[in-house]
């Protein structure tokens, strides 16, 4: 299949563009010329808009490189990312921010590295760094989803300052385990989604998923390109070789309808929603959604709906050159959902089998942390990372405020860098004397370093529930797992 016709009909939705030709770059549609060429062929709009639709309506340029290894790292797009300063105790003592089980920075990451790419610096998010590999947190024991583990210890770097470790663990369930699925794969074949680490090897990973389904679960295909269209209807676990036959038939051609596609895909999941079972829409994309809703404003107005439905989403990005991080974040973090990016079949072996409840099946949403420091214990924090996942103090206890998910098996791990009272630190900025802050506290709660609050709900769930840890004023060796 070569993506999905588009009619007379739907080009009246289509934006309107600059007139200028489409250049296909060693298979890369692109909007811009390059210079050092090997050969080039021209089509006019009717041959070129057959091949790969409106992108071409006013023809197309097709161009083969030199080296034949075009890489336009310039058209991806990254979210901006300030670090966050020391605050001051006395004057900020809450923390309040979402988890982010996402670890998409880190596998993206390593590809720029595997191609001898520089790094650019938005796409270093310590947070889904830290939190792509495993640490030694016990199974919750109770009837909580999560384990709660703190930590704190000697600042490796720096003499002044201490380190908090605190650490969430998802409770982790088999496979068999595992409520029934209802899964809606919404994949990209659109023209940007030819090269090699794009659609064939979404096609080779999402069958690894495929293995693993059983007769209770049901999966249904959408693509897009110029348009959407349903290529498998829901059909059962059993009905594997089926599955496959239709992974294998989809080729890349066409432009990217991404906003079709996703109002398609939670169309068809609504309608074979599974009561009380695991319902979810999985994008995979390279991210660039340039038909119909092209803006981030309007791809987060479109997935905040969306997941009023009780559908939860995760997002897979694929592919270099074009990659829109920041688009994919924004549909993971407003539509219930995770992000990863996968660049090598290893990846998708630990998203789709190691790490397969996690990826697909929510035990607790809407998961929120407030960490209170001591001020008789701490003059000035700071949290690393988590920049995207701030939130105001107030939000902790709005159960209308959204924050990220937690999976079957997940683990979470924030770090804070902390200056103790009575110690000298260039991150302490001193201000004025505050008048009014009060030190009746200050014998009471004496053995206390910081107490941290947690929200979540329950995965269909719509009131929040809370529990609250304190940390002693206790520091040890750093353990070799910290």
């Amino acid at each position: 299949m070569s993506g999905v016709a588009i009619g007379a009909d739907d080009r009246k939705n289509v934006p309107a563009k600059i007139k200028s030709p489409l250049y296909i770059i060693d298979g890369v549609p692109i909007q811009k010329e390059y210079n050092a060429i090997a050969d080039k062929k021209i089509l006019k709009a009717f041959s070129a808009e057959k091949l790969y639709g409106t992108e071409a309506q006013h023809g197309c340029i097709i161009i083969n490189t030199v080296n034949g290894n075009y890489i336009l790292e310039e058209e991806e797009s990254y979210a901006r990312i300030t670090e966050n300063q020391f605050q001051k105790v006395e004057i900020n003592p809450l923390s309040t921010f979402s988890i982010d089980v996402d670890n998409a920075a880190y596998s993206n990451i390593r590809r720029f590295i595997n191609n001898g790419k520089e790094i650019p610096a938005d796409a270093v998010k310590i947070e889904e760094m830290i939190n792509y590999f495993d640490y030694d947190y016990p199974q919750p024991k109770d009837d909580y989803p999560f384990s709660v583990h703190t930590e704190v210890a000697n600042t490796p770097w720096n003499l002044d300052t201490k380190l908090v470790r605190i650490g969430l663990q998802g409770k982790e369930y088999l496979n068999e385990e595992l409520p029934a699925s209802n899964l809606t794969f919404l994949i990209d074949v659109s023209g940007s989604m030819s090269d090699s680490n794009k659609l064939p090897l979404l096609k080779s990973d999402f069958k690894l998923l495929v293995n693993q389904l059983r007769d209770k679960d049901n999966v249904a295909i959408v693509v897009y390109a110029g348009a959407a269209g349903v290529v498998l209807e829901p059909t059962s676990g059993k009905g594997k070789i089926k599955i496959m036959n239709a992974l294998n038939k989809l080729e890349a051609g066409d432009s990217t309808a991404g906003g079709q596609g996703i109002e398609l895909a939670y169309t068809l999941a609504k309608k074979y929603f599974k009561k009380n079972g695991n319902n979810r829409v999985i994008l995979a994309p390279d991210g660039d959604f340039n038909v119909d809703l092209s803006s981030d404003k309007d791809m987060e107005n479109l997935i905040t709906e969306k997941r009023k439905s009780s559908i939860f989403l995760s997002v897979l990005g694929f592919g270099m050159g074009n990659y829109k991080d920041s688009k994919l974040e924004i549909l993971a973090n407003k539509g219930n959902g995770n992000h990863g990016y996968i660049d090598t079949m290893q990846e998708a072996q630990k998203l789709f089998g190691k790490e397969f409840g996690g990826t697909l099946f929510t035990i607790a949403k809407e998961v929120k942390l407030q960490i209170e420091f001591n001020p008789n214990k701490v003059r000035s924090y700071r949290l690393i990372g988590y920049e995207n996942r701030i939130l105001a103090d107030e939000d902790f206890i709005d159960d209308t405020k959204d924050a990220d998910e937690l999976g079957s098996g997940h683990r979470v791990t924030a770090i804070y860098e902390i200056v103790e009272v009575g110690i000298d630190s260039e991150y302490v900025k001193e201000v004025s004397d505050l008048k009014y802050i009060s030190s009746d506290s200050k014998n009471k709660f004496s053995n206390e370093l910081f107490t941290v609050k947690f929200r979540y709900k329950k995965p269909y769930g719509n009131k929040s529930i809370e529990l609250v840890h304190v940390q002693k004023n206790i520091i040890e060796e750093m353990s070799s797992d910290f």
